[in-house]
């Protein structure tokens, strides 16, 4: 990761200061740095140990950090991992323009790879994650959303670069088809297990752990899992509630909501279902070469339905 960070603060430099300033500001927030860290795991795992794991890890984490930029000038959001956003700080036209200044770099840097097989995985990742975010903006503040409609979102906005990114390690290392397969499912089940997680904490923890402002996800309108469940199991009352502050995105009631989400169980059967996700990412590292990557990979999936942030 120290390798990846060189490349990354590397490929930041630009002839244009406000560039890097609002690059380097969102990068240097930290984060998790799942999507390269799962490159570099599947990497691991597979035997490939040359200096294009670094230079594709950064990729994916600037395609990653452009998609962040955007998402948050869209839902006007003000504070992620515990400071003011970008565009908060910078304003929305820095922070888009900016964005699309990582997604042009992250393009450029691929051509290193010279591989069309790994220009064919990330072009087409950031093709769908782009429709992710339009199909997520047309379900906004749409309480018909089923469980079927949530998934597809978050299987093409968040779990496709989750995804590319385990299938990029196989395609480095020159490995069979299934075992390329078996990456990529590992990839998206894990992907689909974060953003299950991350929607209940946006009822089940706080503001200072998670870095931003809990009620987010229904103050944009947002039907997710937590609250889908909530209006099948609820009673009449309880259904309208949920249904009303989807449609309005009004967060007044937001306590109500809460309570709704815990005593109805949909917040427990919402960690069911990350918990179901998680368990088939570890099944599908069973067809990987037994190692201390592939144990990683393992822990990594059974650590997520931990976290708090």
């Amino acid at each position: 990761m120290a390798q990846v960070d060189h490349v990354i603060a590397q490929r930041l430099d630009s002839g244009v200061p406000l560039v890097a300033e609002v690059a380097r500001y969102i990068i240097s927030a930290g984060g998790k740095r799942l999507r390269p860290v799962l490159l570099l795991l599947t990497c691991g795992a597979l035997g490939y140990t040359g200096s294009q794991r670094y230079n594709l890890a950064a990729v994916v984490e600037f395609i990653h950090t452009a998609t962040l930029l955007h998402d948050d000038v869209v839902d006007e959001s003000t504070l992620r991992r515990g400071r003011p956003t970008a565009n908060e700080r910078f304003g929305n036209p820095a922070s888009v323009l900016v964005g699309d200044f990582l997604y042009s770099r992250a393009f450029q840097m691929m051509l290193s790879a010279d591989s069309m097989r790994v220009m064919q995985i990330l072009a087409d990742a950031t093709n769908v994650i782009a429709e992710g975010e339009v199909l997520q903006l047309m379900n906004m503040h749409d309480a018909s959303l089923n469980e079927d409609g949530y998934l597809r979102v978050i299987r093409s906005k968040t779990a496709k670069l989750f995804e590319a990114s385990a299938r990029l390690g196989p395609i480095l290392a020159g490995s069979a088809p299934e075992i390329e397969t078996a990456c990529a499912h590992y990839g998206q089940a894990l992907g689909t297990a974060f953003q299950v997680i991350d929607d209940v904490l946006d009822y089940d923890g706080n503001s200072i752990e998670m870095g931003k402002n809990l009620g987010d996800d229904l103050r944009e309108g947002k039907a997710t899992l937590p609250l889908i469940l909530a209006m099948q199991r609820g009673t009449p009352e309880q259904s309208r509630t949920v249904r009303e502050a989807i449609e309005t995105g009004n967060v007044d009631r937001l306590s109500d909501i809460v309570a709704i989400v815990r005593d109805t169980g949909a917040l427990a059967a919402t960690r069911s279902a990350a918990a179901a996700e998680a368990q088939r990412a570890i099944d599908a590292t069973m067809q990987l070469p037994d190692n201390a990557y592939r144990t990683a990979m393992v822990a990594l999936a059974s650590q997520l339905l931990d976290r708090r942030t």
